[in-house]
């Protein structure tokens, strides 16, 4: 049995509407009118125990909807979703002590708080054992390095010290699911690395179902090894990296460190994306010439110093798929 199951889930709201100028406002006073506007439209997916899924899409698809329903908070206007057996909107109390949810430019800390008295206090609301409670948080605080700065006020904490506090307090009360809403925004470079290594963690050694939502492609590519792509409201794509490249395209590019600045190249299949200086970027189709080939026709008209091959960006194709979506 699926850990999550969601069957043409469906969510719509209506949103008031009225002409402009003064006429307009007398108007909409009188009688409003309303339109109905579809979030969701039948939205189905599948996780299994221990999965960790990056949930992608651009502003306004439908991903925070999807979110919202699955933790609880709204109720669809049509459709199916099991998760561990319950029903997010029915079983509201039950099911919000089996998820955790870390949401990026927000905190469930308390502002004024030093960090470990919030931990006490969330202890207090989810009603952890104090034994189990112990466990858990010493286990957090040496996974995240959390120890030098548990007696600070939340407020005086630095956005990755606070993002590394969040994910502690969304896994106290040991929850199955985790929801991870833009989880690395606004973080530097460190400060990803160690949340993207904690997320790992979490997922292999305590098999917790994940679900993250960013618009970090790095961070998809770090952690993720299925994806699921919504655009308005429908799923456009959900699969592998793999299977998303392949839908979109084909393409690979060779990019190439020459010996010297002269550079001419003509092959059916290929093109120069971008010459700066002695590095050449080439777009192929791996169907048309093969790496093997190309690089073979390269090498025997010019002295190159150094070479790879690479597959277009993440985030390129992922564009390329929502431009497909909308058309």
């Amino acid at each position: 049995m699926s850990h999550i199951l969601v069957e043409d889930l469906k969510k719509s709201f209506f949103v008031s509407e009225r002409t402009s100028g003064v006429f307009g406002s007398i108007r909409g006073l009188v009688q409003r009118q309303t339109r109905e506007v579809y979030a969701l439209k039948g939205v189905s997916f599948s996780l299994e125990q221990g999965e960790l899924v990056g949930y992608i899409g651009p502003n306004g698809a439908g991903k925070s909807t999807t979110i919202k329903i699955l933790s609880g908070i709204l109720v669809p206007t049509s459709g199916k979703c099991r998760i561990g057996g319950r029903t997010p909107w029915k079983d509201r109390i039950k099911h919000v002590g089996r998820i955790g949810v870390v949401f990026g430019q927000r905190t469930q800390l308390w502002w004024d708080l030093p960090v470990i008295e919030s931990f006490d206090l969330l202890r207090d609301i989810y009603r952890v054992p104090d034994v189990e409670y112990k466990k858990t948080r010493d286990e957090m605080i040496d996974l995240l390095a959390l120890e030098s700065f548990l007696n600070t006020p939340v407020r005086q904490l630095s956005l990755g010290q606070r993002m590394r506090c969040d994910f502690a307090a969304a896994m106290l009360h040991k929850p199955d699911i985790l929801f991870l809403d833009e989880p690395t925004i606004g973080l530097d470079a460190v400060s990803k690395l160690a949340v993207r290594k904690f997320i790992k963690t979490l997922n292999k050694a305590h098999q917790v179902t994940t679900i993250l939502t960013t618009h970090d492609m790095d961070d998809i590519e770090a952690l993720c090894e299925r994806v699921i792509i919504i655009g308005g409201g429908e799923i456009l794509c959900d699969g592998s990296l793999a299977k998303l490249r392949s839908q979109v395209s084909s393409r690979r590019y060779l990019k190439i460190h020459l010996a010297n600045d002269d550079f001419f190249f003509q092959e059916q299949g290929v093109s120069i994306i971008s010459k700066e200086g002695r590095t050449v970027t080439l777009a192929f189709d791996p169907l048309k010439i093969s790496a093997a080939s190309l690089i073979a026709h390269v090498t025997s008209k010019h002295e190159v110093e150094d070479l790879f091959v690479e597959n277009p960006p993440i985030e390129e194709i992922v564009a390329e798929l929502y431009a497909n979506g909308e058309s």
